[in-house]
C-alpha cells in the first residue's frame, strides 16, 4: 500500500531535483529517500525516474503521477489544518521583504503574526528585489514581498500594492517650484535605487532618451542612505513616494514636477507552489489585507 512518506519523497525528489535534497528537506537520510521511492514504484507498477550519470528526470508516467501526488499531499494539510488550531503554523519562518515595504506597513504584519501565530518564529531577510527572487527559487525564502508578478510557473503570488515613484531634491538645489526637463536633472548625480531595480533603470532610460552627456547615477540599497544623500543637495532622487513624507513635512525634501511620467512600483507576495506551502499563503493574504488597509499620508 501506498503511504504518505513514499508520496511525499515522490513530490520533494521531483521538486528539488535530486535524492540528497529531498533527504536534506524531510531532515531523512539519501538511502531512507531511495528506499522510499523504490517501494512507490513497485506500488505503482512503473519506473518514475529515469537515473543516468547525469542526474535524474521524471518519465512521462511520473510527471503524469506528480500533480495527482501534489494533491494528495494537499489535502493531507488541507485534513490537518481543519483538525487543528491556528497554532499549526509553528516554527521557523523565512520572510524576505524589499525595504520599500520595511518603511511602510511591515511592522503590522508581525505584529499581526506575533499575536495570531505565536508559535511562529520570523526571520527577516531585508534585500533588493532581484537577491529576494534568487533566494526564493533557490528555496531559501519561504515568502518574499518583491517588486513583479512573473518569476516563474512554480510560484503563486498575491498583488500587495501599487507606489508612486517621484522626484524629490534638497530645497538647496532650488529646482522646485517649476517644471524640469530630465537634462536639468541630469546636471546633477541622480539617486536611486540599486543597478538592476526598475527606478534604476527607468532613470537610466530617461537620462539616455534626454541624451544627457555622462550620466551619473548613484544606486543605493539602503533607502535611508539615498534620503540623506538627497536631504545633503548631492542630487535630486527618484523614490516612492512614500517614503520621503517625513522629510517632505519637515523641508528637508522638496517634490519635483518633472516633464515625463513615471510608472510605480508594484509590490507582489511570491512563494514557491508545494505540498508545505499553508504557511506561506496564510501570511500572504494576511500581508495582503493589512497592505490593502495601509494608508500612507502622502
Amino acid at each position: 500500500m501506498i503511504d504518505f512518506k513514499q508520496i511525499e519523497a515522490f513530490v520533494w525528489v521531483a521538486e528539488l531535483g535530486g535524492f540528497s535534497a529531498a533527504a536534506e528537506k524531510l531532515n531523512t537520510t539519501q538511502p531512507s529517500i531511495s528506499q522510499r521511492i523504490a517501494s512507490f514504484e513497485r506500488q505503482v507498477a512503473t519506473r518514475v525516474f529515469d537515473r543516468s550519470a547525469r542526474g535524474i528526470k521524471l518519465t512521462d508516467k511520473g510527471q503524469e503521477l506528480l500533480s495527482h501526488a501534489q494533491r494528495m499531499l494537499e489535502l493531507r494539510n488541507e485534513m490537518l489544518r481543519v483538525a487543528q488550531n491556528a497554532d499549526v503554523i509553528r516554527g521557523t519562518f523565512h520572510l524576505g521583504v524589499a525595504e520599500t515595504l520595511v518603511h511602510t506597513w511591515l511592522h503590522l504584519l508581525i505584529e499581526q503574526l506575533h499575536t495570531q501565530y505565536p508559535a511562529l518564529i520570523i526571520e527577516i531577510h531585508v534585500n533588493t528585489s532581484q537577491v529576494l527572487r534568487e533566494k526564493l527559487l533557490n528555496y531559501q525564502l519561504d515568502l518574499a514581498f518583491f517588486v513583479g508578478d512573473d518569476i516563474g510557473t512554480k510560484t503563486e503570488r498575491l498583488p500587495l500594492g501599487e507606489y508612486p515613484l517621484t522626484w524629490v531634491a534638497s530645497p538647496a538645489l532650488k529646482l522646485h517650484g517649476r517644471i524640469l526637463t530630465v537634462s536639468e536633472l541630469g546636471v546633477y548625480p541622480v539617486i536611486t535605487y540599486p543597478v538592476g531595480s526598475l527606478p534604476y533603470r527607468v532613470v537610466s532610460h530617461l537620462l539616455h532618451e534626454a541624451k544627457v552627456t555622462s550620466p551619473r547615477i548613484y544606486g543605493c540599497a539602503s533607502l535611508s542612505t539615498i534620503i540623506h544623500m538627497t536631504s545633503r543637495g548631492m542630487g535630486p532622487s527618484l523614490l516612492a513616494k512614500t517614503l520621503v513624507k517625513t522629510a517632505l513635512s519637515q523641508g528637508e525634501l522638496r517634490l519635483l514636477r518633472v516633464e515625463k511620467p513615471l510608472p510605480s512600483l508594484n509590490f507582489y507576495a511570491h512563494w514557491l507552489d508545494s505540498p508545505d506551502s499553508h504557511a506561506a499563503r496564510t501570511v500572504a493574504r494576511l500581508a495582503q489585507t493589512i497592505a490593502k488597509n495601509f494608508e500612507p499620508e502622502l
